[in-house]
C-alpha cells in the first residue's frame, strides 16, 4: 500500500499493523523552525541499541532538520538524505514495516509521502568467533556468526573488489528472513545463478519459517532421497572466499552461521582450506588418508563380518585362529556383535555432541574406553570388534565434511546388512550401486564426480587427490563461465 502525505493516516495504518507488539516503540516530535511539522519514529526497542534516540545516528539526522523551514525539509529529504548515512526512502507501508522488523528506525514526516529508514546497529548478536566444526591449522581463525550482514562483510574483507556481488532477498512468509546470494561477476556461470534463483522462487511461497540454511538445502536439492550431500557447507569465511574465486556461488541465511556452496562435487568434500596453505606433499598425503578413511568408514565392519561368516580363507591362518579363539566365549553371532558395538558407539557420539562443554569430549573418549573394555571383560564381544568399530569411528572423524561423514554412517549399515545376507558379493553389489548413483548425480548441471568423469569443464587435474605445487595450479576457476 502506497503511503500518503497525511502523517495521521500513515500512522493509523502502521499502528494497526503493529498492534499488541509491545517491543516496538514510537516517539512523536515536531520539526522546523516553527515546530509545525509532525514526525514520528518507530523502532524495535533492543535493536536501536542505544541509551537515547538523540545519541544515535537517527538523532543526528533529526537534528539537521530541526531548524529548517518546512519547504527546505522536503528538499533536504528528496535530494540530500541519502548522503548523510545509510538512509533509504520507503514508499509503501509494507516496506516501512519490514524496515522496523529488520531492526532499523523508520521515520514518518507530515507532508512527505515516503517513510525514511535509517540504519541502526541492529539486533543483538554473537560476535565473530572461530569455527567449532572446521578447525584451522594455519589459515584464518575467523568463523561466520549468526548475522548475515556480518558474514557478507567477512567475505568482502577477503575479496575487496566490486566484482563480488551480494544479492539479497526476503524469504519466509512469517519470519521474513534475509537470504544473501554471493558470487564473483564473470566468474560464476549465469546458468547456475538462474537455476538457484529459479529454485528459490519455486519454494518461496511455501516457506513460513526460515531460520537456517539447512531448510533451503533440503528444499532445493535435486535428489532429495540421495544420501549424498548436494551442497557443500562451511563456517569459514576464507573457504567461502576461495570457493567464490573458483566460480562458485555462496548462499547465506540470516540467523545461521553455515554458508552453502554450490555447485559442488564429490572431490570437494575431501579438501580443506588448509590444503592450500601447506606444502603439496603434506596436502597430498592428507587427501590420500581421507579417501582411505572414507573406505574404512563404509566397509570395515561389513568386511570383518563377511570374512568370519563366509570367507575365512581371505584371513591369514594365525590371525584366523586368534579371531576364533577370541570369539569362543561370545554368546552372540557376528552380526549381533557388530550391530551391538556400532550402536554403543553411535550412542556415545550423540551423547558427546549433546552434553555441553568439555564434558562432551570426555564422554566420547572415556565412555568408549569404558564401554569397550567392560563389554570384552563381560564376554559380550570379542576384543577385535572393539578395534574394528574404533577404527571405523576414527575414520569417519577424519573426513572433513560432517555431511559426507554422516552419509557414510548410513551406507555403513547398508553394507553390513548386504554383507550379512549375500556375503562378499553383497558388499560388491553395494559398492556398484554407490558408484552408479554417484555417476548419475549432478549438482546444478555439473557432474558430481567431476573431474573424474569430464574434462571439458575442469581441465586441470593437479588439484584432485594429488595437489600439485602451487605454481602449477593454473586453472582455479573451475566453474568460470
Amino acid at each position: 500500500m502506497q503511503l500518503s502525505k497525511n502523517i495521521d493516516e500513515n500512522l493509523s495504518l502502521f499502528n494497526n499493523e503493529i498492534k499488541d507488539c509491545d517491543d516496538i516503540k514510537s516517539r512523536t516530535m515536531f520539526l522546523g523552525e516553527k515546530a509545525n511539522v509532525k514526525a514520528c519514529i518507530f523502532y524495535v526497542e533492543v535493536a536501536i541499541n542505544n541509551i537515547t534516540i538523540e545519541e544515535s545516528v537517527i538523532g543526528k539526522f533529526i537534528t539537521k532538520m530541526m531548524d529548517m523551514p518546512k519547504e527546505e525539509q522536503y528538499e533536504f529529504l528528496s535530494h540530500n538524505a541519502l548522503g548523510i548515512t545509510d538512509v533509504k526512502e520507503l514508499p509503501t507501508l509494507e516496506e516501512a514495516l519490514m524496515g522496523v522488523m529488520i531492526g532499523d528506525g523508520v521515520i514518518f514526516i507530515d507532508g512527505y509521502d515516503k517513510a525514511i529508514k535509517i540504519k541502526s546497529k541492529g539486533y543483538p548478536m554473537m560476535g565473530v568467533s572461530s569455527s567449532e566444526s572446521e578447525k584451522s591449522l594455519r589459515g584464518s581463525k575467523e568463523g561466520f556468526c549468526d548475522a548475515v550482514k556480518a558474514n557478507t562483510a567477512l567475505i568482502r574483507k577477503r575479496i575487496r573488489n566490486p566484482k563480488l556481488k551480494v544479492k539479497e532477498r526476503i524469504m519466509g512468509n512469517v519470519t521474513q528472513t534475509t537470504v544473501a546470494i554471493l558470487y564473483v561477476d564473470s566468474y560464476a556461470r549465469k546458468s547456475v545463478l538462474e537455476e538457484i534463483n529459479k529454485r528459490l522462487d519455486k519454494i518461496e511461497k511455501d516457506i513460513d519459517y526460515l531460520n537456517d540454511s539447512g531448510i533451503i538445502e533440503q528444499l532445493t536439492e535435486e535428489a532429495p532421497y540421495s544420501p549424498f550431500p548436494q551442497y557443500q557447507t562451511t563456517e569459514r569465511p576464507d573457504k567461502a572466499a576461495m570457493s567464490l574465486m573458483e566460480g562458485r556461488v555462496i548462499l547465506m541465511v540470516d540467523n545461521s552461521p553455515v554458508a552453502l556452496i554450490l555447485p559442488t562435487f564429490y572431490n570437494s568434500f575431501f579438501k580443506t582450506a588448509d590444503d592450500y596453505f601447506l606444502r603439496y606433499p603434506v596436502a597430498t598425503l592428507a587427501r590420500i588418508i581421507r579417501y582411505l578413511a572414507a573406505f574404512i568408514a563404509v566397509s570395515l565392519p561389513a568386511v570383518y563380518m563377511v570374512a568370519l561368516m563366509y570367507n575365512p580363507e581371505i584371513i591369514p591362518g594365525k590371525l584366523l585362529y586368534t579371531l576364533y579363539d577370541a570369539r569362543a566365549s561370545v554368546p552372540f553371532s557376528v552380526i549381533i556383535e557388530v550391530l551391538l558395538m556400532e550402536l554403543a558407539f553411535e550412542l556415545l557420539r550423540e551423547a558427546g555432541v549433546r552434553v555441553p562443554g568439555p564434558m562432551g569430549n570426555t564422554i566420547g573418549i572415556v565412555g568408549g574406553l569404558i564401554v569397550g573394555e567392560s563389554a570384552v571383560s563381560a564376554g559380550l564381544v570379542s576384543p577385535i570388534i572393539v578395534v574394528v568399530v574404533a577404527l571405523t569411528a576414527l575414520s569417519s572423524f577424519a573426513i572433513p565434511s560432517e555431511e559426507l561423514a554422516s552419509c557414510f554412517r548410513v551406507l555403513k549399515y547398508a553394507q553390513i546388512f548386504m554383507g550379512y545376507f549375500f556375503g562378499l558379493f553383497g558388499i560388491i553389489i553395494c559398492w556398484i550401486y554407490i558408484i552408479t548413483h554417484l555417476c548419475r548425480l549432478t549438482s546444478f548441471g555439473f557432474p558430481y564426480l567431476m573431474p573424474a568423469v569430464t574434462r571439458d569443464i575442469y581441465k586441470d587435474s593437479n588439484d584432485s587427490i594429488y595437489r600439485a605445487p602451487f605454481k602449477k595450479l593454473k586453472n582455479k576457476n573451475i566453474f568460470r563461465a
